[in-house]
């Protein structure tokens, strides 16, 4: 989608601190962390919201993802929070579908929330 700010980010016309790329998924710090590790984890496809995405599959294979990523990648071996945001009401700012993955690498930092 032209407009979307997550699908410039990941056709590379916008930077972002990459954490992990696949063929399905694109992960990036967040540029408002609200944790001392804050990730975002999106979908190559353009979905809007979570209430988009009618595919089970899909869904379970985008879990498995950030599965992936906090803790293969970011080794968040001490615990981390998973947040989807949907819909404006929902807190979501972005219109397509993505993962907020929220931890602290060095296991010391109580999430707050």
């Amino acid at each position: 989608m032209s407009d979307c700010l997550f699908c410039k980010i990941i056709a590379g016309d916008i930077p972002s601190g990459k954490v992990y790329e696949d063929d399905t998924v694109f992960a990036f710090n967040d540029i408002h962390p609200k944790a001392p590790t804050h990730v975002l984890v999106i979908p190559k496809t353009h979905i809007p919201t979570l209430a988009d995405a009618e595919d089970p599959v899909f869904l379970g294979a985008f879990m498995e993802k950030v599965n992936h990523v906090a803790n293969d990648v970011l080794k968040l071996e001490a615990g981390y929070r998973v947040v989807i945001n949907v819909r404006e009401g929902g807190g979501q700012e972005v219109f397509h579908l993505h993962a907020h993955i929220l931890g602290d690498t060095s296991g010391k930092t109580k999430l707050p929330f």
